[in-house]
């Protein structure tokens, strides 16, 4: 007969009671086969006893471990719908950030080709006013020298008549002046001192060549 396992937990009261009466039918008996086979059969039930227990102790830790499984799994099911919920909150955070942050370099981009256009129309402004104002300069220039010449004919005019005493027309003399006095402004808009204060001077000298001899006194 296989012997029981070790660790096998002993039969019931039960099992118990049938093995003493097998044995002690056997012990009634004078010995022969029908001792032996109440004996071999109090054997077999005792080790078939403690191997059914075995098996129900099995059993019940086996289903406890599956009462252990399941719960871990309820509890990772959790951690994962959890997780999940979390990942998905992730994904639309960064979506969001995404979305910001594309606006924010779509207005910066716009905002650097808005200034890019300004810094070319102010650059075109300034080299248009720049070429107006050396036009401008270039045509007080040529008023300047035309009003020099016609001083300097007047000078020559006066010196040929008399060393003392100028005759020179009053209308040559006034439309000298006005030359003078539109340059000087011409000059004093564009910044250029020097020429402004010669264009006074001149006209300062013709202001008071029109006052006469007694202008000074």
């Amino acid at each position: 007969m296989p012997a029981a396992p070790a660790s096998s937990p002993l039969p019931s009261d039960n099992t118990h009671e049938i093995l003493d009466f097998l044995r002690r039918m056997a012990s009634m008996m004078s010995g022969g086969r029908n001792a032996e086979v109440l004996l071999d059969s109090a054997s077999l039930i005792e080790n078939l006893a403690r191997r059914a227990a075995f098996a129900e102790q099995r059993f019940q830790d086996l289903q406890e471990d599956h009462a252990k499984n399941l719960e871990l799994r309820d509890i990772a099911e959790l951690a994962s719908d959890r997780l999940i919920e979390e990942i998905a909150a992730v994904k639309v955070e960064l979506a969001e950030s995404n979305r910001v942050a594309g606006a924010e370099i779509g207005s910066l981009k716009d905002e650097i080709a808005e200034r890019t256009t300004q810094a070319e129309k102010d650059r075109a402004i300034f080299a248009e006013e720049a070429l107006r104002l050396k036009a401008a300069a270039q045509e007080l220039q040529l008023r300047l020298d035309d009003a020099t010449a016609s001083l300097e004919e007047l000078r020559a005019s006066a010196n040929s008549v008399d060393n003392s005493v100028a005759v020179v027309p009053v209308e040559a003399l006034q439309t000298a002046r006005h030359q003078f006095a539109f340059l000087a402004k011409g000059f004093a808009r564009s910044g250029d001192l020097v020429s402004q204060t010669i264009c006074e001077v001149g006209a300062c000298a013709i202001d008071k060549a029109l006052a006469g001899p007694g202008a000074d006194s």
